[in-house]
């Protein structure tokens, strides 16, 4: 794995284990004379592994990471990401309160109310970037919200596979057990 000109992963789908995630370059930085913070990347990712035990233990197994995280950036602000699931677990509730029921903080939901602000960000956020600096989203094939370059609804899948602002197409991660 090694980063591309762009600074991008090229475009493909990784799946690491989080063991795998911590000696990767995305951890522990290109093999140049770039500053990188290791420090803080591992801080995210052993938040992002609360959360992806979470997901395991109610029986959510694809989970992919995004972001700045996966990018040639010394210190991106948090890790973005998706994982699937089911539309009628999700639209129950069930799914949230069965998340909520492991957290120790409570922050499983996707509510837009309970955003909040946060010194130096103009985006609102969830509770879970607040407590973790991860944000994980359900994808279920509804639209992201994100719009592809034709100004066209993407889904989570799609639009994580290109950089929001050139919509160049990047790798993603999928962590794996």
């Amino acid at each position: 794995m090694e980063f591309n000109k762009d600074g991008l992963l090229p475009p493909e789908d990784y799946s690491l284990t989080l063991n795998e995630l911590r000696s990767s370059i995305l951890v522990r930085g290109p093999h140049n004379d770039l500053p990188w913070d290791v420090k803080w990347r591992l801080y995210l990712v052993d938040n992002l592994e609360a959360l992806v035990q979470q997901l395991w233990d109610v029986g959510i197994e694809n989970i992919y990471i995004d972001g700045s995280f996966v990018e040639e950036k010394a210190h991106p602000n948090d890790i973005d990401g998706y994982f699937e699931c089911d539309l009628k677990e999700l639209a129950s509730g069930e799914l949230e309160r069965k998340l909520n029921a492991l957290d120790p903080y409570k922050i499983w939901t996707w509510d837009s109310s309970s955003r909040k602000s946060y010194r130096g960000f103009t985006k609102k956020q969830l509770p879970m970037w607040h407590k973790y600096r991860v944000e994980l989203y359900p994808h279920f094939g509804q639209p992201s919200g994100i719009l592809d370059e034709y100004g066209n609804q993407q889904q989570f899948p799609a639009a994580f596979r290109k950089t929001r602002d050139s919509f160049l197409p990047k790798g993603i991660v999928k962590i794996i057990d």
